[in-house]
């Protein structure tokens, strides 16, 4: 028999697998067609033609690796949305400051990297309004994305209450997943369209390699002759079409 260590190896291994083989040979359109028309109220993408789309960086700020992602921004004149999780920010406040000023969208992520569908609906408030206090303090903010990706008809309304919008994605390269820059950026550039939000993520190894994949996304979308903008911009871009 295996041992209980093998076995769990064993489904880690194939865990690892079947998201590969989601990544590689299924094009999840269809299920998020399906998603944002059950919640509506959920920003997946945004219906347009115009060759624009929404880059969100989840889990900074991160003194290294937040830097280096702002400095290709810059490199492509690219504008994004920051998803930051309050508890990062002492000891990162001129990071986030550097966010702002250089043009950038700031949102709520919570307090912790965790799923936000495990707290309690009381406890799930509570981190909303204090990272929102901590986050406000340096711009205004009006997105919110669930840890995880996971949310309830409960956690949708206090969002609702508090003047927030959920918002999740249409391209998501599973780079917390797959430790390949490589990768997120080719599954960025196949799966992207017009209206999509794009998901990476910062913060340590994962930060760095999504530095990495930005260069050859940027540069791609720009020669397509794409603007990568924030969701704010790309939001109220398509209001108006």
């Amino acid at each position: 028999m295996l041992s209980r260590g093998k076995r769990k190896m064993g489904l880690v291994s194939l865990a690892f697998l079947l998201v590969v083989s989601t990544a590689l040979f299924l094009r999840p359109g269809w299920i998020v067609a399906a998603l944002a028309k059950a919640f509506p109220d959920v920003v997946y993408f945004v219906e347009t033609r115009e060759p624009v789309v929404a880059l969100t960086i989840d889990d900074g700020p991160d003194a290294v690796a937040t830097a280096r992602i702002l400095s290709v921004l810059r490199r492509y004149d690219a504008r994004a949305t920051f998803f930051l999780i309050s508890g990062y920010i002492p000891g990162n406040e001129a990071v986030v400051a550097r966010i702002v000023e250089e043009g950038h969208e700031i949102a709520n992520h919570l307090t912790a990297d965790r799923p936000s569908i495990l707290l309690e609906p009381a406890e799930f408030e509570r981190e909303l309004v204090e990272a929102h206090e901590i986050l406000s303090g340096f711009s205004d903010v009006r997105w919110f994305r669930p840890g995880s990706g996971w949310y309830n008809r409960a956690m949708l309304s206090t969002l609702q209450e508090h003047g927030y919008r959920c918002v999740l994605g249409s391209v998501y390269p599973f780079d917390p997943q797959i430790p390949s820059a490589w990768f997120a950026a080719h599954y960025v550039l196949w799966n992207v369209r017009p209206g999509a939000v794009i998901v990476l993520h910062d913060r340590g190894g994962r930060g760095e390699r999504t530095a990495v994949a930005l260069a050859t996304i940027l540069a791609e979308l720009d020669r397509r002759g794409f603007r990568v903008v924030t969701l704010s911009e790309l939001v109220g871009s398509t209001r108006s079409d």
